[in-house]
């Protein structure tokens, strides 16, 4: 009977402690949300953020011409209480994922897709986007370590590492 006190007290100090552990490390690409007005509707931007943490960043861990869920883990999501024109063009109010296709000229894809809920870009369809726009990147004058979202009075833009990635809102 000792013997079997003894062995469930010592099953319990060790999952409580590898349990204490665990939660006690911080996460390599946490959970950032960005929300603001633009144009009277309220956008969010639910998102991971990575961190550059000395690598090659576009071109390298992020290849050029192929989809990216602009940012880490699940699919970066974006949602708006009103109908918006990106970049010249009807997105309707939703919920959306948002992917990006990183390519070397500058001029990069944004993707807003009807099915928000997706773990990373693996079962990306295409069939399924809602609205595809070109957008123009910019350099930054610094190097943005941590992924982030902004949202401004003309729209939002991602930045991480030496790029920004603005989408013009309307």
């Amino acid at each position: 009977m000792i013997k079997s006190i003894a062995l469930l007290f010592t099953a319990i100090t060790i999952s409580v402690s590898a349990f204490a552990q665990d939660t006690a490390q911080p996460k390599p690409s946490p959970a950032a949300v960005a929300t603001g007005k633009v144009k009277g509707a309220t956008i969010t931007i639910n998102y991971s953020s990575p961190a550059v943490k000395g690598r090659k960043i576009w071109g390298g861990l992020e290849a050029w011409d192929k989809v990216w869920r602009a940012g880490a883990n699940e699919a970066t999501t974006i949602e708006t209480d009103k109908d918006l024109t990106v970049e010249g063009k009807t997105l309707p109010a939703g919920k959306y994922s948002f992917f990006l296709i990183p390519k070397e000229s500058g001029t990069w894809t944004a993707i807003f897709n009807k099915e928000p809920k997706q773990w990373g870009a693996y079962k990306y369809e295409e069939a399924k986007d809602q609205l595809r726009v070109d957008v123009k990147t910019k350099a930054l004058k610094a190097t943005q370590e941590r992924l982030v979202y902004k949202i401004t009075k003309s729209g939002f833009s991602l930045e991480w590492d030496k790029i920004s990635v603005p989408v013009s809102v309307k």
